[in-house]
């Protein structure tokens, strides 16, 4: 049988697919990279080339959806010249960007959901943190808001909202719609 050679990024995105799928589908503790190499007919070692444990293979999963997601969200951000206001009337959220359409979708919302869904919500917010923190610089620039230090407004916003995302008793709809008319309480009430 011949070897089959892969340029390593396509290597690697396999890898990646193949584990979050037996992460979803065996549980990640019971998914070795033993398993992830023997679904996939290749070397163990090729494994560890690319990810030095299963919880580097992991975590790294989680962080290119944390990606995927904040990249859906900061498109939506960074569509020109609207002001703050418009923003956050447009403003998506976890629950506009996830589909259900993927192994890391499924395994974020799945079984072992809960605590692996908190580590992806603190990974986005990362990744958007300097993103919104800039819309805030923009605001302030133009005078819209008047914020001395933009850095924890920013955070707030990012990672305050996840308090009320995860109030799952509430639909979905209605959380949206609370945490803008909160963020526009908060920015333009005294404004207006």
């Amino acid at each position: 049988m011949p070897r089959i050679t892969k340029e390593p990024e396509e290597r690697r995105q396999e890898i990646l697919e193949t584990a979050t799928r037996l992460f979803y589908e065996k549980g990640y503790e019971k998914t070795s990279i033993s398993d992830i190499a023997k679904e996939m007919n290749v070397a163990q070692g090729l494994c560890y080339r690319y990810f030095p444990s299963k919880e580097a293979l992991f975590d790294t999963a989680i962080d290119q959806y944390a990606q995927t997601l904040a990249d859906r969200i900061a498109s939506i951000l960074n569509q020109g010249e609207i002001t703050l206001k418009e923003l956050i009337t447009r403003m998506p959220t976890f629950l506009d960007t996830e589909k259900n359409d993927n192994y890391t979708y499924k395994l974020c919302h799945g079984p072992e959901g809960k605590k692996i869904h908190n580590q992806l919500s603190m990974a986005v917010c990362a990744k958007l943190l300097p993103i919104v923190q800039a819309q805030f610089d923009l605001a302030n620039e133009c005078g819209e808001v008047h914020l001395e230090d933009t850095l924890p407004a920013a955070s707030f916003f990012v990672y305050g909202q996840l308090g009320m995302l995860m109030q799952t008793e509430i639909p979905g709809e209605e959380r949206v719609k609370r945490i803008k008319k909160f963020f526009n309480d908060i920015l333009f009430t005294s404004n207006d």
